[in-house]
């Protein structure tokens, strides 16, 4: 096929399916303005999104959600306008009109799955069961923080900086556990078991003390708690085990992330506490011991073999 042939074959083709160059032109005028608009939005929400969560501190979660839906109806748009434009597809689309009704059918049983995931994307960003930046836990043990919600799916940044991709329709049927629902505040049981030997009221006044002394702690007492006397922190004997007295103390944070720092400062600084005042932690031992009968038996053993 000569060079010749081959550009009249791609000429009949453009003729046949876009009638003429101008129309071809245009329906690639349409596709960049739409590629080129669902970019600047994109770029628009971004940049406000960063001001608003920066300055204003305001909940990104809608914004985000807001900008999907956007981008989404602007690709629709301009893809369906640049299709209606081409006489060949307009045709096709006009002969299906007669089957309407079984194409739907068709369709919704095709999107049942996509059109449930953005009903309840919708549903998330309305009644916010969580919001972007919240950190949640879910079962199979997964947890981490809401990085963005789209038309589809949630995204979740677990603590290994990886991503979790969950259909909201799975979220809208999950149970949940919200760290940062309603109120950041977040509490956290320091539990350290002593000896039995050791002085309760030396080691309650320590765990006390720590907790109380670390730059994190957030006192929670309010003005009448705090007229009756209430101590900020209140340790309790938990229970008596089998090798040690547990202990636990109610140590408050402002968000879950210092919780968790603050928990592993205190655990360290409690310890050294115990140490240097003769709080002992008991940890498991083991006593062997032989039955006589045992030794009888092993040094007749040892005498038969001489």
């Amino acid at each position: 096929m000569t060079l010749q042939t081959l550009v009249q074959v791609l000429q009949n083709f453009f003729e046949t399916v876009f009638v003429d160059w101008d129309t071809l032109i245009l329906v690639v005028i349409i596709l960049s303005l739409t590629v080129v608009l669902a970019s600047l939005i994109n770029r628009a929400f971004v940049r406000f999104i960063e001001k608003a969560t920066g300055i204003l501190k305001n909940d990104p979660t809608n914004y985000k959600f807001m900008q999907h839906a956007l981008v989404a109806v602007v690709y629709i748009t301009g893809v369906s306008f640049a299709i209606y434009l081409i006489p060949v597809l307009s045709h096709i689309a006009g002969s299906l009109l007669g089957a309407a009704g079984i194409l739907a059918i068709a369709i919704g049983f095709a999107s049942q799955q996509a059109l449930g995931n953005i009903v309840s994307g919708v549903f998330i960003v309305m009644f916010k069961p969580y919001r972007i930046n919240d950190r949640i836990s879910m079962k199979g043990d997964l947890r981490g923080v809401v990085e963005d919600i789209s038309l589809r799916h949630t995204v979740i940044r677990n603590f290994e900086n990886q991503r979790i991709i969950i259909p909201n329709s799975v979220m809208s049927n999950e149970v949940l556990i919200n760290s940062n629902y309603s109120d950041d505040k977040i509490c956290r049981f320091i539990e350290i078991g002593i000896s039995y030997g050791s002085d309760i009221d030396k080691a309650r006044e320590i765990m006390a003390d720590e907790i109380i002394n670390h730059t994190s702690f957030l006192d929670v007492r309010k003005p009448k708690d705090i007229e009756e006397g209430i101590p900020p922190v209140i340790v309790r004997v938990l229970s008596l085990g089998d090798s040690s007295v547990l202990m636990r103390a109610p140590a408050w944070a402002s968000d879950p992330p210092t919780a968790f720092v603050m928990s592993c400062d205190l655990y360290e600084s409690i310890k050294k506490r115990f140490d240097r005042e003769g709080i002992v932690i008991p940890f498991p031992q083991r006593t062997v011991s032989f039955l006589e009968s045992e030794k009888t038996f092993d040094n007749q053993t040892s005498d038969s073999l001489r």
